[in-house]
């Protein structure tokens, strides 16, 4: 994939030799001791995150900063990550950045006068991510040293090629925080109103514009009847491939309302209990809290606990009034060596309940912001696509 008016052929270089410097560098003495909240950024692998320079709240002195004058970090360098779990992740110091500096899980690539943000690009990219696993050393690919770093070999264009593609994905980058920021703030606005409304601090009028009575306190029990899932036998091979949804943990994905695209299905037998359409599903083991309403006739395993709501309630709030609960919930396992909430358990949780047409007020007022939500989520994630595509094709 070429933009128009390139026709040159790429130049393979090494990448040592485009660089006035690749380095890294190191914690200060005292350690986090040291650390303050103002004065010169200090960079670690954490702040170096989806192409983008996060900056926290960590900082060292001017004294502790001409101490490392060797790590200082300038705009324009070239940050990435050569050790643990983030190993491979890159962005470009921003050009309105004064200076900082770095410790020694963040390697500095400064360039003489290639393009930073294109060389970026191909370290971000799926041919600069195999460059980063080929250059790991150790016998457990502990992470780069500046040697396989310099030893990277890159096909590169001329100088204003380069500039046409940095720029074209620098929009892409720029769509994309714009909206990570987008879904942020709705994520807040969502958490705000969950906070108003299940502290009764915001109250929702009936069609008449008077004031609902006042909300009741009951069980998980007394609201519907709660079934603990299982698994079918295995062996049984002729039991799958069936048409009934078989709901396992990891189908419930969070953030996601409605249960939905589950992988593997079962056939309806007598002894296998169907949940209908709308059953609320509540993770209770290991992963506790992951929550979601069914849209199919389905079963779950034993690591799910299924709330039928009855008529009386509305089965959305109630996954709203769970999900609110959950940190709470989560809070009362943490000392537990396998998060655990049994079927008792789990039918003694208690949930206020205002009246049923308020119920489903909250309900449908909550679902605007859920589908908003889920709308500019598969924005993001078209945009993150088109780059990954852009990314597999504009780099030989």
């Amino acid at each position: 994939m070429r933009f128009p008016g390139f026709e040159n052929e790429w130049k393979k270089e090494k990448l040592g030799n485009l660089c006035s410097k690749i380095g890294s560098g190191k914690t200060p003495k005292g350690g986090e001791n040291v650390y303050q909240t103002d004065g010169i950024p200090f960079i670690r692998s954490q702040n170096v995150n989806n192409n983008c320079l996060l900056l926290d709240e960590t900082h060292i002195s001017e004294e502790v900063h001409e101490k490392m004058k060797s790590s200082k970090v300038l705009s324009r360098d070239i940050l990435l990550n050569i050790t643990g779990g983030s190993i491979g992740r890159s962005c470009v110091v921003p050009r309105d950045f004064q200076e900082g500096n770095v410790n020694q899980h963040v390697s500095i690539i400064r360039l003489k006068q290639y393009n930073p943000n294109f060389v970026q690009c191909i370290l971000s990219s799926e041919i600069g991510q195999k460059l980063v696993f080929q250059g790991q050393t150790g016998s457990g690919r502990e992470g780069l040293n500046f040697q396989s770093i310099k030893n990277f070999k890159i096909y590169f264009p001329s100088v204003s090629e380069q500039q046409k593609i940095a720029s074209f994905l620098t929009l892409i980058d720029n769509r994309i925080e714009t909206q990570n920021k987008i879904i942020d703030r709705l994520e807040s606005l969502m958490l705000g109103f969950r906070q108003k409304i299940f502290s009764q601090e915001l109250r929702f009028l009936d069609d008449d514009g008077d004031k609902f009575s006042n909300w009741d306190e009951k069980k998980l029990s007394e609201i519907g009847k709660i079934v603990t899932g299982k698994t079918p036998k295995t062996s049984k091979k002729e039991l799958w491939n069936g048409n009934i949804d078989f709901i396992t943990p990891t189908d419930i994905k969070e953030g996601k309302k409605f249960q939905k695209n589950v992988s593997r299905k079962v056939k309806e037998t007598k002894s296998i209990k169907i949940l209908p359409i709308g059953t609320v599903l509540y993770t209770c083991i290991a992963s506790i809290g992951k929550i979601a309403i069914t849209t199919t006739r389905s079963i779950s395993n034993q690591q799910i606990n299924s709330l039928i709501v009855n008529c009386n309630f509305f089965n959305e709030f109630v996954y709203y009034a769970l999900l609110n609960q959950t940190p709470r919930i989560k809070a009362t396992q943490a000392n537990t060596t396998l998060p655990i909430i049994n079927r008792t358990d789990f039918s003694k949780i208690k949930i206020k309940l205002p009246p049923f047409q308020e119920q489903k007020k909250i309900a449908n007022f909550l679902s605007l912001i859920d589908k908003k939500l889920e709308k500019e989520k598969l924005l993001l994630a078209q945009y993150q696509e088109q780059k990954k595509y852009l990314l597999q094709n504009l780099f030989i």
